[in-house]
């Protein structure tokens, strides 16, 4: 049994230099997942003023039917399904990088979730923050940004931790464009030793091992936080 594994574990990994398909995949997977996560968060806080301002003042009625309309959409529909309509049908006639395609699909599917993120950040808190503020004469755009968008983003970000695993995870159907990811890449050596095991396998713990470690990460900065209200 130990020789056939470590001849399975040479045909798959060591031959022809197969685990580069890993390593160089996953570098492509936390690129994605890592750009994906920052637009997300420039597009979901956007979205979250706006929607919060239309809440608390009225203002902003057709930027936030515009929001609701995108939230709708993108919450509506499957995240692989948005990737291959942005690559065929919106770059279909362009000559383009599928990193950057890639990294503009997830992030515009994380930018509707982020934005409900932030948005119940901001309504979380107190009215009485916003007339503390009012009271001291600043403007409500004064308010947002030195009173209630600090504690706003304090309360959220163990939930934008969260969301970086789950993008993480659903960036694995990147491989639909022909995009050589983690996935993708693990899919190759199969493709080449006919062996799906072992090289699927190694995908599946790669992922384990850095959702394992993002969560302790997200876990540490929680309590970090708890301790900070103390």
């Amino acid at each position: 049994m130990l020789q056939t594994f470590q001849k399975k574990f040479y045909t798959n990994f060591i031959e022809d230099d197969r685990w580069k398909y890993i390593w160089e995949g996953l570098g492509v997977t936390l690129q994605v997942t890592l750009f994906a996560v920052l637009l997300g968060i420039v597009i979901g806080f956007l979205i979250a003023v706006v929607r919060s301002t239309y809440d608390k003042t009225g203002k902003l009625k057709v930027l936030n039917l515009i929001c609701n309309v995108y939230l709708t959409v993108i919450r509506g529909t499957p995240v692989v399904v948005q990737l291959l309509i942005i690559y065929f049908v919106i770059f279909g006639s362009v000559n383009i990088s599928k990193i950057p395609v890639a990294i503009m699909a997830f992030g515009i599917n994380s930018g509707a979730y982020v934005a409900e993120i932030f948005r119940s950040g901001i309504m979380s808190i107190d009215n009485g923050q916003f007339e503390a503020g009012r009271s001291l004469g600043f403007s409500y755009a004064q308010t947002m940004v030195y009173i209630v968008m600090p504690q706003a983003f304090k309360n959220v970000l163990p939930a934008l931790g969260n969301e970086f695993i789950v993008l993480l995870k659903e960036t694995s159907v990147s491989g639909y464009i022909a995009l050589q990811d983690l996935t993708k890449g693990g899919d190759i050596i199969r493709s080449r030793t006919y062996d799906a095991l072992m090289p699927l396998l190694a995908v599946a713990l790669i992922y384990l091992i850095m959702v394992i470690v993002f969560t302790k990460l997200v876990n540490i900065l929680e309590r970090r936080l708890r301790n900070s209200e103390h």
